[in-house]
């Protein structure tokens, strides 16, 4: 995906095995069979998302940014709206939002994003999968610092031409665009993606993601052999009902995405 710099930004975003990153990160989605699974994954951050802030989402940007991932997932309606109304329900379980840091295979850091309401299970659950993975799980803050907190807005490469988007992203204040057939992503700051997001939506309409994303500021290329183990570990841990999200830094060879299916 071809990078389009934004004039006047001096911090350059590493964009190393970019391609890569995005495909290791999105092969939850291709390979997630049980969208049961996944649906109450997606349920559960929009239930977290409204009971921190109002039920409405045009006035909570989490819940709306979770929102929008359920319907990019298909997720029906009645789903999205119930797991809002549990938010204010007697019923409606307390999560802990948890980040697990670690190494896998290889020496790659690892961040995983939790929410759960059994911090013993997670965690237990998690150090088991590195363990056995010949990783080990570390403290928080341990790997962090590898990555970039930032916020990504992404649309279909129909929705606007390459020239466009950029033009709209400068005008809302984003970092940092990337365009090509799979699409526009457009970074900013975690202080202005809000805005940067509402600014676009106003001009493109509804974005097909909006989140904040743990960014590797560099990526470590690995041998197929140790990617394949990065790989099942990372589909071990987003097999996991309570792990939402998992970041890593690592590059892994075309051929070995083209084998595993990815």
């Amino acid at each position: 995906m071809p990078r389009r710099h934004l004039p006047g930004f001096e911090r350059d975003l590493p964009m190393a095995g970019h391609s890569q990153f995005k495909n290791i990160m999105h092969r939850k989605g291709r390979q997630d069979a049980q969208k049961s699974k996944l649906f109450s994954k997606l349920a559960r951050e929009i239930t977290v998302a409204a009971k921190l802030g109002t039920p409405d989402p045009t006035m909570n940007a989490r819940l709306r940014a979770a929102v929008i991932a359920a319907r990019a997932e298909n997720m029906p309606k009645d789903n999205i709206e119930r797991a809002i109304k549990k938010a204010s329900g007697n019923d409606a379980e307390t999560y802990d939002e948890l980040r697990y840091e670690g190494y896998g295979p290889g020496g790659v850091a690892v961040i995983m994003e939790v929410l759960t309401d059994n911090r013993n299970r997670a965690a237990s659950d998690i150090r088991s999968y590195f363990t056995k993975s010949g990783g080990n799980l570390g403290e928080t803050g341990s790997v962090s610092f590898m990555f970039d907190r930032l916020g990504v807005i992404e649309y279909d490469a129909d929705k606007a031409s390459a020239d466009d988007m950029l033009e709209a992203a400068i005008e809302a204040g984003a970092d940092d665009v990337a365009s090509g057939e799979g699409g526009h992503e457009i970074y900013a700051s975690q202080d202005t993606f809000r805005d940067v997001a509402r600014a676009l939506e106003g001009r493109f309409g509804e974005a097909r993601k909006v989140a904040l994303i743990w960014k590797p500021q560099n990526t470590i290329a690995v041998d197929d052999n140790t990617g394949e183990k990065l790989l099942k570990l990372i589909d071990l841990l987003n097999e996991h009902d309570d792990v939402q999200n998992v970041y890593a830094n690592f590059e892994v060879s075309d051929a070995l995405m083209a084998k595993l299916g990815g």
